[in-house]
């Protein structure tokens, strides 16, 4: 068994422990970290297997946007946060954690792409091209239907999750597109017809004339 097998079965181990975290703690804020160590873990694998484009972009779009999505998901659950700004302390230990783990897979990652290619030369690499034309061209050419369908399904999940979540909450402005669109602008503009000059008597003791 080489030193790239066994790298890749710890990463296949830390991925799945960190997404059974994922799921099993009760504090948000330490299953967002498990959920970025998960994420990471498993970019570390296409990398180790050698689909670096497939990697970077998990670490880019996942592990850079899923604070935002936390964020996010604190804001519709309405969720007090609160208690979470104030036990900064008490995160420390497990983002501490999460940062070593990362820290040592990047380490081991680089020591095996440094030594040897682990999984065979890359054909696509060998026939001159790269991967990422490669999955453009198929991604766009043969699985293009696939790929409008899960579009589509992430679409409308979208609108399923703000749909369950929207409710009216007290002390709230709201606006109906259908009844900006419904508008006229007799509704909206009045007009008024006001003198341009007011005459002031005399008898008011400010003086007599036009102002």
């Amino acid at each position: 068994m080489d030193f790239a097998l066994l790298a890749f079965l710890a990463f296949a181990a830390v991925a799945v422990a960190s997404a059974g975290a994922v799921i099993s703690v009760k504090n948000p804020v330490h299953a967002a970290l498990f959920l970025v160590l998960t994420f990471f873990t498993v970019a570390c694998t296409w990398i180790l297997a050698g689909a670096e484009f497939l990697g970077v972009a998990l670490i880019l779009v996942y592990v850079g946007a899923v604070m935002v999505l936390f964020l996010f998901v604190v804001m519709m659950l309405d969720i007090d946060v609160v208690p979470l700004r104030e036990g900064y302390v008490r995160y420390l230990p497990v983002g501490l954690l999460v940062a070593v783990v990362m820290l040592i897979e990047m380490l081991t990652l680089i020591g095996v792409k440094a030594r040897t290619v682990p999984f065979g030369a890359d054909p696509v690499e060998a026939a001159g091209g790269n991967n990422v034309s490669w999955i453009a061209r198929r991604l766009f050419t043969d699985f293009l239907l696939p790929f409008e369908v899960a579009a589509l399904i992430l679409t409308v999940a979208v609108i399923a999750a703000v749909t369950l979540t929207l409710r009216r909450r007290p002390g709230t402005k709201h606006q109906n597109p259908g009844e900006q669109a419904r508008v006229r602008a007799a509704d909206r503009v009045r007009i008024v017809s006001m003198p341009a000059e007011k005459r002031i008597d005399a008898a008011d003791g400010q003086g007599g004339g036009t102002p």
